[in-house]
């Protein structure tokens, strides 16, 4: 099971880190535990909308930076899901074959446009 708080504390992560910060300066600006803090970079508790605003300030990063970066990440998570089994085996999408209208028949619609013709002088 794919858990968004995981994935978003892994950005947060990253994010800190990248900067060379510690858990210690960027609690004391986002006025938040450094516990706390700590916990929903593991993923352990999750932060609400006010708590995350709060830390992208002190972060100085964007929510919409860290949001999509998240949901990248969930995207790879879902794809790597879907293409494996439980037993390890990878999974195929199975493409079904889509049949083609023959020659000379509108491919919207399926009339040739003989019929239509007809159908329009018989009206």
């Amino acid at each position: 099971m794919i858990l968004l708080r995981r994935l978003l504390g892994d950005v947060l992560r990253r994010q800190r880190q990248r900067q060379g910060r510690t858990l210690r300066e960027v609690s004391a600006a986002a006025r938040v535990s450094l516990g706390y803090l700590s916990e929903v970079e593991r993923g352990q508790k999750e932060a609400s909308s006010e708590l995350l605003s709060a830390i992208c300030d002190a972060l100085d990063v964007r929510m919409s930076e860290v949001m999509r970066e998240v949901s990248d990440e969930l995207s790879l998570a879902e794809l790597a899901a879907m293409a494996t089994l439980s037993d390890g085996e990878l999974l195929r999408p199975v493409l079904e074959p889509v049949p083609l209208p023959a020659p000379g028949v509108d491919r919207m619609s399926g009339i040739s446009p003989k019929a239509a013709a007809v159908d329009v002088v018989a009206a």
